[in-house]
Protein backbone atom coordinates (compact mmCIF):
# COMPACT_ATOMS: atom_id res chain seq x y z
CA UNK A 1 0.00 0.00 0.00
CA UNK A 2 1.39 3.21 -0.95
CA UNK A 3 0.65 5.42 2.10
CA UNK A 4 0.43 4.42 5.84
CA UNK A 5 -3.02 5.53 7.76
CA UNK A 6 -2.97 4.61 11.49
CA UNK A 7 -5.95 2.53 13.24
CA UNK A 8 -7.68 6.01 14.43
CA UNK A 9 -8.21 7.53 10.95
CA UNK A 10 -9.77 4.63 9.61
CA UNK A 11 -12.42 4.77 12.94
CA UNK A 12 -12.72 8.57 11.98
CA UNK A 13 -16.30 7.71 10.28
CA UNK A 14 -19.45 7.40 11.69
CA UNK A 15 -19.61 4.57 15.21
CA UNK A 16 -22.97 3.35 13.46
CA UNK A 17 -21.17 1.89 10.04
CA UNK A 18 -20.11 -1.40 10.51
CA UNK A 19 -16.03 -2.41 10.19
CA UNK A 20 -15.85 -4.35 7.69
CA UNK A 21 -17.57 -1.48 5.16
CA UNK A 22 -15.15 1.34 7.16
CA UNK A 23 -12.09 -1.09 5.67
CA UNK A 24 -14.11 -0.89 2.18
CA UNK A 25 -14.54 2.55 2.67
CA UNK A 26 -10.57 3.28 3.16
CA UNK A 27 -9.80 1.12 0.61
CA UNK A 28 -12.00 2.77 -2.11
CA UNK A 29 -10.69 6.07 -1.19
CA UNK A 30 -6.43 4.78 -1.37
CA UNK A 31 -8.27 3.78 -5.43
CA UNK A 32 -10.27 6.75 -5.75
CA UNK A 33 -6.96 9.22 -4.84
CA UNK A 34 -5.01 7.08 -6.97
CA UNK A 35 -2.67 5.76 -4.24
CA UNK A 36 -4.28 2.43 -5.17
CA UNK A 37 -3.58 1.93 -9.06
CA UNK A 38 -4.78 -0.84 -11.07
CA UNK A 39 -3.20 -4.35 -10.65
CA UNK A 40 -1.29 -2.73 -8.01
CA UNK A 41 -1.20 -5.26 -4.82
CA UNK A 42 -3.22 -5.08 -1.63
CA UNK A 43 -1.55 -5.85 1.87
CA UNK A 44 -1.71 -8.54 3.01
CA UNK A 45 -4.44 -10.14 5.38
CA UNK A 46 -1.72 -10.47 8.53
CA UNK A 47 -1.05 -6.64 7.14
CA UNK A 48 -4.21 -5.49 7.55
CA UNK A 49 -5.23 -7.01 10.44
CA UNK A 50 -2.27 -5.27 12.58
CA UNK A 51 -2.94 -2.08 10.81
CA UNK A 52 -6.17 -1.68 11.43
CA UNK A 53 -7.10 -3.93 15.04
CA UNK A 54 -9.51 -5.76 13.25
CA UNK A 55 -10.18 -9.59 13.36
CA UNK A 56 -9.62 -11.79 10.53
CA UNK A 57 -13.20 -12.28 9.92
CA UNK A 58 -13.35 -8.77 9.83
CA UNK A 59 -10.86 -8.27 7.14
CA UNK A 60 -12.03 -10.81 5.15
CA UNK A 61 -15.57 -9.65 5.24
CA UNK A 62 -14.44 -6.36 3.71
CA UNK A 63 -12.69 -7.78 1.26
CA UNK A 64 -15.02 -10.21 0.02
CA UNK A 65 -17.68 -7.38 -0.27
CA UNK A 66 -14.89 -6.06 -2.85
CA UNK A 67 -14.75 -9.01 -4.36
CA UNK A 68 -18.29 -9.20 -5.31
CA UNK A 69 -18.44 -5.79 -6.79
CA UNK A 70 -15.49 -6.48 -8.67
CA UNK A 71 -13.29 -4.23 -7.25
CA UNK A 72 -10.31 -6.37 -6.37
CA UNK A 73 -9.88 -9.68 -7.34
CA UNK A 74 -7.83 -12.60 -5.51
CA UNK A 75 -5.23 -14.44 -7.24
CA UNK A 76 -4.24 -17.88 -5.56
CA UNK A 77 -1.38 -17.70 -2.96
CA UNK A 78 -0.62 -14.12 -4.73
CA UNK A 79 -3.12 -11.98 -2.95
CA UNK A 80 -5.59 -9.33 -3.88
CA UNK A 81 -5.16 -7.25 -7.07
CA UNK A 82 -7.00 -3.74 -7.86
CA UNK A 83 -8.89 -4.71 -10.74
CA UNK A 84 -11.30 -1.82 -11.10
CA UNK A 85 -11.51 1.88 -10.47
CA UNK A 86 -15.43 2.20 -8.61
CA UNK A 87 -18.23 0.41 -7.65
CA UNK A 88 -20.57 1.29 -11.07
CA UNK A 89 -23.49 -1.21 -10.24
CA UNK A 90 -25.22 -2.73 -7.00
CA UNK A 91 -25.11 -5.80 -8.16
CA UNK A 92 -22.93 -8.48 -9.56
CA UNK A 93 -24.35 -11.60 -11.23
CA UNK A 94 -23.41 -14.87 -12.17
CA UNK A 95 -25.59 -16.27 -14.49
CA UNK A 96 -25.09 -19.83 -14.89
CA UNK A 97 -26.87 -21.49 -17.84
CA UNK A 98 -27.37 -25.38 -18.94
CA UNK A 99 -26.65 -24.12 -22.40
CA UNK A 100 -28.02 -20.95 -24.83
CA UNK A 101 -31.12 -21.69 -26.97
CA UNK A 102 -33.87 -19.43 -27.84
CA UNK A 103 -35.72 -19.42 -24.55
CA UNK A 104 -32.71 -18.79 -22.58
CA UNK A 105 -31.36 -15.88 -25.04
CA UNK A 106 -35.21 -14.57 -24.17
CA UNK A 107 -34.15 -15.05 -20.48
CA UNK A 108 -31.06 -13.28 -20.71
CA UNK A 109 -31.97 -10.58 -22.73
CA UNK A 110 -34.83 -9.79 -20.63
CA UNK A 111 -32.75 -10.29 -17.34
CA UNK A 112 -29.91 -7.79 -19.51
CA UNK A 113 -32.52 -4.67 -20.02
CA UNK A 114 -33.90 -4.80 -17.00
CA UNK A 115 -30.71 -5.24 -14.61
CA UNK A 116 -28.58 -3.37 -17.38
CA UNK A 117 -28.38 0.64 -15.40
CA UNK A 118 -27.98 -1.62 -11.71
CA UNK A 119 -25.74 -4.54 -12.00
CA UNK A 120 -22.87 -6.36 -14.27
CA UNK A 121 -23.95 -10.32 -15.60
CA UNK A 122 -21.57 -12.48 -16.46
CA UNK A 123 -22.78 -15.47 -18.19
CA UNK A 124 -21.53 -19.28 -17.74
CA UNK A 125 -22.21 -22.45 -19.40
CA UNK A 126 -22.27 -26.05 -18.05
CA UNK A 127 -23.83 -28.27 -20.94
CA UNK A 128 -24.81 -30.54 -18.03
CA UNK A 129 -21.66 -31.79 -16.97
CA UNK A 130 -21.48 -31.85 -13.22
CA UNK A 131 -17.53 -31.14 -13.13
CA UNK A 132 -17.85 -27.59 -14.94
CA UNK A 133 -20.93 -26.63 -12.98
CA UNK A 134 -18.68 -27.11 -9.45
CA UNK A 135 -15.61 -25.57 -10.72
CA UNK A 136 -17.34 -22.58 -12.16
CA UNK A 137 -19.12 -22.16 -9.01
CA UNK A 138 -16.02 -22.93 -6.67
CA UNK A 139 -14.44 -20.30 -8.38
CA UNK A 140 -16.59 -17.77 -8.29
CA UNK A 141 -17.86 -17.67 -5.01
CA UNK A 142 -17.05 -14.67 -3.96
CA UNK A 143 -17.17 -12.66 -7.00
CA UNK A 144 -20.54 -11.66 -7.03
CA UNK A 145 -23.68 -10.53 -5.12
CA UNK A 146 -26.19 -13.23 -6.47
CA UNK A 147 -25.83 -16.08 -8.37
CA UNK A 148 -29.02 -16.93 -10.86
CA UNK A 149 -28.59 -20.77 -11.91
CA UNK A 150 -30.25 -23.50 -14.10
CA UNK A 151 -29.58 -26.41 -12.28
CA UNK A 152 -30.18 -28.98 -14.93
CA UNK A 153 -27.92 -31.89 -14.20
CA UNK A 154 -28.28 -35.39 -13.79
CA UNK A 155 -26.01 -35.83 -10.81
CA UNK A 156 -27.10 -34.30 -7.28
CA UNK A 157 -25.34 -31.03 -7.09
CA UNK A 158 -27.41 -29.69 -3.90
CA UNK A 159 -23.98 -29.66 -2.16
CA UNK A 160 -22.27 -27.45 -4.63
CA UNK A 161 -25.26 -25.56 -4.71
CA UNK A 162 -25.69 -25.19 -0.35
CA UNK A 163 -21.99 -23.54 -0.69
CA UNK A 164 -23.49 -20.18 -2.16
CA UNK A 165 -24.69 -18.24 1.03
CA UNK A 166 -29.05 -19.00 0.77
CA UNK A 167 -29.39 -14.71 0.31
CA UNK A 168 -27.27 -15.01 -3.25
CA UNK A 169 -28.81 -18.07 -4.31
CA UNK A 170 -31.64 -18.04 -6.92
CA UNK A 171 -32.60 -21.14 -8.71
CA UNK A 172 -34.29 -21.07 -12.47
CA UNK A 173 -36.67 -23.19 -14.31
CA UNK A 174 -36.25 -26.55 -11.63
CA UNK A 175 -35.97 -26.29 -8.10
CA UNK A 176 -33.55 -28.53 -6.39
CA UNK A 177 -34.34 -30.78 -3.90
CA UNK A 178 -32.33 -30.66 -0.28
CA UNK A 179 -30.94 -27.00 -0.31
CA UNK A 180 -30.65 -25.38 2.99
CA UNK A 181 -31.42 -21.93 4.15
CA UNK A 182 -34.20 -19.54 2.80
CA UNK A 183 -32.97 -18.95 -1.33
CA UNK A 184 -35.30 -17.51 -4.35
CA UNK A 185 -36.55 -20.04 -6.84
CA UNK A 186 -38.68 -19.34 -9.97
CA UNK A 187 -39.49 -22.47 -11.13
CA UNK A 188 -41.42 -24.41 -13.90
CA UNK A 189 -43.88 -27.36 -12.58
CA UNK A 190 -43.47 -29.83 -15.72
CA UNK A 191 -46.62 -32.30 -14.22
CA UNK A 192 -48.77 -29.21 -13.48
CA UNK A 193 -47.46 -26.81 -16.67
CA UNK A 194 -48.76 -30.47 -18.69
CA UNK A 195 -51.71 -31.22 -17.32
CA UNK A 196 -53.11 -27.71 -17.12
CA UNK A 197 -52.65 -27.20 -20.43
CA UNK A 198 -54.18 -30.25 -22.16
CA UNK A 199 -56.92 -29.87 -19.91
CA UNK A 200 -57.43 -25.93 -21.72
CA UNK A 201 -58.05 -27.61 -24.76
CA UNK A 202 -59.57 -30.71 -24.25
CA UNK A 203 -62.30 -29.95 -26.50
CA UNK A 204 -60.07 -29.61 -29.39
CA UNK A 205 -58.81 -32.82 -28.20
CA UNK A 206 -61.84 -34.44 -29.01
CA UNK A 207 -61.25 -35.19 -32.72
CA UNK A 208 -57.90 -37.35 -31.97
CA UNK A 209 -58.51 -41.04 -31.12
CA UNK A 210 -54.75 -40.89 -29.39
CA UNK A 211 -52.94 -38.56 -27.77
CA UNK A 212 -48.91 -39.96 -27.80
CA UNK A 213 -46.00 -38.32 -25.85
CA UNK A 214 -42.50 -37.92 -27.13
CA UNK A 215 -39.81 -38.47 -24.55
CA UNK A 216 -36.47 -38.11 -25.47
CA UNK A 217 -34.18 -40.37 -23.17
CA UNK A 218 -32.00 -37.77 -22.36
CA UNK A 219 -34.70 -35.19 -21.33
CA UNK A 220 -33.46 -34.08 -17.40
CA UNK A 221 -37.13 -33.23 -16.65
CA UNK A 222 -39.24 -36.47 -18.38
CA UNK A 223 -40.48 -38.18 -15.59
CA UNK A 224 -42.43 -35.05 -13.98
CA UNK A 225 -43.92 -34.66 -17.70
CA UNK A 226 -44.59 -38.15 -17.84
CA UNK A 227 -46.67 -37.84 -14.47
CA UNK A 228 -48.49 -34.62 -15.47
CA UNK A 229 -49.26 -36.22 -18.68
CA UNK A 230 -50.82 -39.57 -17.54
CA UNK A 231 -52.66 -37.75 -14.94
CA UNK A 232 -54.33 -36.27 -17.28
CA UNK A 233 -55.17 -39.44 -19.96
CA UNK A 234 -56.57 -41.16 -16.82
CA UNK A 235 -58.51 -38.89 -15.51
CA UNK A 236 -60.08 -37.95 -18.61
CA UNK A 237 -60.10 -41.93 -20.42
CA UNK A 238 -58.10 -40.61 -22.99
CA UNK A 239 -55.90 -43.21 -25.45
CA UNK A 240 -52.08 -43.13 -24.97
CA UNK A 241 -49.35 -44.04 -25.69
CA UNK A 242 -45.39 -43.07 -24.86
CA UNK A 243 -42.20 -43.45 -27.05
CA UNK A 244 -39.00 -42.17 -27.13
CA UNK A 245 -39.17 -40.86 -31.12
CA UNK A 246 -41.92 -40.69 -33.74
CA UNK A 247 -42.24 -44.18 -34.95
CA UNK A 248 -43.72 -44.63 -38.88
CA UNK A 249 -45.50 -48.22 -38.05
CA UNK A 250 -47.82 -46.41 -35.72
CA UNK A 251 -48.53 -42.88 -37.19
CA UNK A 252 -51.94 -43.06 -38.01
CA UNK A 253 -54.53 -40.82 -39.07
CA UNK A 254 -56.54 -39.76 -34.91
CA UNK A 255 -53.06 -39.34 -33.27
CA UNK A 256 -52.32 -36.26 -31.51
CA UNK A 257 -47.91 -35.71 -30.49
CA UNK A 258 -46.52 -33.93 -28.01
CA UNK A 259 -42.85 -33.35 -28.25
CA UNK A 260 -39.97 -31.92 -26.47
CA UNK A 261 -37.10 -32.57 -28.12
CA UNK A 262 -34.49 -29.73 -27.49
CA UNK A 263 -33.67 -29.33 -31.01
CA UNK A 264 -37.47 -30.05 -32.30
CA UNK A 265 -36.19 -32.79 -34.60
CA UNK A 266 -39.12 -34.70 -33.83
CA UNK A 267 -41.33 -31.92 -35.29
CA UNK A 268 -39.25 -31.71 -38.38
CA UNK A 269 -39.76 -35.59 -38.51
CA UNK A 270 -43.84 -35.70 -37.87
CA UNK A 271 -44.03 -32.42 -40.29
CA UNK A 272 -41.82 -34.46 -43.25
CA UNK A 273 -44.58 -37.59 -42.55
CA UNK A 274 -47.60 -35.40 -42.88
CA UNK A 275 -46.44 -34.38 -45.90
CA UNK A 276 -45.39 -37.80 -47.63
CA UNK A 277 -48.91 -39.30 -46.35
CA UNK A 278 -50.87 -36.46 -47.55
CA UNK A 279 -52.08 -35.67 -44.38
CA UNK A 280 -53.51 -32.91 -43.16
CA UNK A 281 -51.74 -31.41 -39.82
CA UNK A 282 -54.30 -29.60 -37.53
CA UNK A 283 -56.73 -32.15 -39.30
CA UNK A 284 -55.77 -35.63 -39.28
CA UNK A 285 -52.49 -35.32 -37.20
CA UNK A 286 -52.26 -33.09 -34.18
CA UNK A 287 -49.23 -31.81 -33.24
CA UNK A 288 -48.49 -30.22 -29.29
CA UNK A 289 -44.58 -28.57 -29.18
CA UNK A 290 -42.75 -27.40 -25.96
CA UNK A 291 -41.00 -24.16 -25.85
CA UNK A 292 -42.34 -21.23 -28.11
CA UNK A 293 -39.90 -19.77 -31.18
CA UNK A 294 -40.48 -17.27 -33.79
CA UNK A 295 -40.25 -20.51 -36.10
CA UNK A 296 -43.08 -22.38 -34.39
CA UNK A 297 -44.87 -19.47 -34.90
CA UNK A 298 -45.29 -19.95 -38.94
CA UNK A 299 -44.28 -23.25 -39.57
CA UNK A 300 -46.94 -25.13 -40.85
CA UNK A 301 -49.36 -22.30 -40.59
CA UNK A 302 -48.23 -22.02 -36.54
CA UNK A 303 -47.45 -24.95 -34.28
CA UNK A 304 -49.44 -25.30 -31.01
CA UNK A 305 -46.98 -25.31 -28.23
CA UNK A 306 -46.90 -25.32 -24.58
CA UNK A 307 -44.09 -23.05 -23.03
CA UNK A 308 -42.91 -21.45 -19.82
CA UNK A 309 -42.79 -17.81 -20.14
CA UNK A 310 -39.16 -17.03 -19.61
CA UNK A 311 -39.42 -13.20 -20.06
CA UNK A 312 -42.16 -13.15 -17.07
CA UNK A 313 -39.05 -15.26 -15.32
CA UNK A 314 -36.29 -13.08 -16.25
CA UNK A 315 -38.50 -10.14 -14.79
CA UNK A 316 -38.77 -12.28 -11.39
CA UNK A 317 -35.35 -12.28 -10.96
CA UNK A 318 -34.32 -8.70 -11.62
CA UNK A 319 -37.42 -8.06 -8.98
CA UNK A 320 -36.16 -10.25 -6.17
CA UNK A 321 -31.88 -9.12 -6.38
CA UNK A 322 -33.52 -5.25 -6.07
CA UNK A 323 -36.07 -5.89 -4.30
CA UNK A 324 -33.71 -7.96 -2.00
CA UNK A 325 -37.23 -10.51 -1.55
CA UNK A 326 -36.59 -14.55 -0.64
CA UNK A 327 -39.26 -15.90 -3.05
CA UNK A 328 -40.40 -19.25 -4.23
CA UNK A 329 -42.97 -19.29 -7.28
CA UNK A 330 -43.97 -21.33 -10.03
CA UNK A 331 -43.24 -19.70 -13.42
CA UNK A 332 -46.41 -19.18 -15.81
CA UNK A 333 -46.70 -21.39 -18.15
CA UNK A 334 -49.20 -21.51 -21.35
CA UNK A 335 -50.68 -23.23 -24.41
CA UNK A 336 -50.80 -21.32 -27.13
CA UNK A 337 -53.58 -22.69 -29.57
CA UNK A 338 -52.45 -22.33 -33.17
CA UNK A 339 -53.39 -24.60 -36.34
CA UNK A 340 -51.71 -27.82 -35.76
CA UNK A 341 -54.34 -28.75 -33.28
Amino acid sequence: MRTQTSSEEIHDTSSQRMKYLQLVDHILKLIETDQLHLNDRLPSLKQLEQQFHMSKETVLKGLNYLLEKGIIESVYRKGYYVRKKSVEHNFRIFLLLDKMNPMRDKFYHTLFDAMKDKADIDVYFHHHNAKVFEKLIIENLHSYTHFVVAAYLKEEVSAILNQIPASKRILIDFDQPHLLGSYSSIYQDFKSDIFDALTKVKQKLKKYKQLILIVPAEAFHANSVIEGFLQFCQQNHYPYTIQHEIATNNFHKGNVYITFNKYDTDDVTLIKLVRKKKYHLGEDIGLISYNDTDVKEVLEGGITVISSDFEAMARTVAETIEQKQRIRQRNPTKIILRNSL
